[in-house]
């Protein structure tokens, strides 16, 4: 269990509070909306209106107690920019900060954003993925180079081992677990076989995967196109 200072409930704040109650952090949320604050104050532990831009009622809150301290504030960029600042000087331990431009990404990690999460950006990335590649279901971006994918097998793996497709090899996909519906089987064994909606996560250069994800869905477009021709 970790122990969260949560600053601005807006939409993104109360989707990402929510989560971290049902992961059993310790939760404190702040907004200088009262109206909003009361009416969230029941799910939480801790509830404050405050206006987090007065460095004072931030160093009320005991700044360095907390584990990390999130500002997912979307609609005042100066107010998230100030708040960050003042965070990191009281202490803070980890500052998490919500951006909705690049250059609001760059200007937060210059007053001392430890992390900044770019939530438009993120989901319009992972769309326009989704929607290049019908057989990606997730993915997760490491760096700028690296990525998890959640990866649908392709029809040629069916009835084959691991070490038969190598996909390290041939591919750069490590497959870090099998998805076999609601079941897992972590680190597969070279000798497992490869079944009808088998989903593997697999770890690698991002371009190597899209790459070979692309590579398999228009295989899978010309068998079907043929299959079709057939049936004429």
């Amino acid at each position: 269990m970790k122990s969260i200072l949560l600053i601005g409930m807006g939409k993104f704040g109360q989707t990402l509070g929510e989560k971290l109650i049902n992961m059993g952090d310790d939760v404190m949320i702040v907004d200088k909306d009262e109206d909003l604050i009361n009416a969230l104050a029941p799910k939480y532990n801790n509830a404050l209106i405050a206006n987090c831009m007065n460095e004072d009622n931030l160093k009320a809150m005991d700044i360095p107690s907390f584990d990390a301290c999130v500002v997912a504030i979307s609609d005042d960029f100066q107010s998230s920019l100030e708040i960050t600042s003042i965070l990191k000087d009281l202490g803070a331990k980890w500052v998490v900060s919500r951006a909705d431009t690049e250059i609001q990404r760059k200007f937060l990690f210059r007053v001392g954003a430890d992390e900044v999460v770019y939530p438009n950006h993120d989901i319009a990335e992972k769309l326009a993925v989704k929607l290049n590649s019908e057989n990606v279901y997730d993915y997760i971006e490491i760096d700028s180079e690296y990525s998890i994918f959640e990866i649908a097998v392709p029809e040629s793996w069916h009835g084959r081992t691991l070490v038969d497709e190598n996909p390290r090899g041939k591919y750069g996909l490590n497959v870090l677990l099998i998805k076999k519906g609601k079941n897992i089987v972590p680190s597969p064994k070279p000798s497992y076989i490869f079944e009808d909606g088998d989903h593997i996560l697999a770890f690698g250069s991002t371009e190597k995967i899209l790459s070979f994800t692309n590579k398999n869905l228009q295989k899978s477009k010309l068998k079907a196109k043929k299959a079709k021709r057939n049936n004429y």
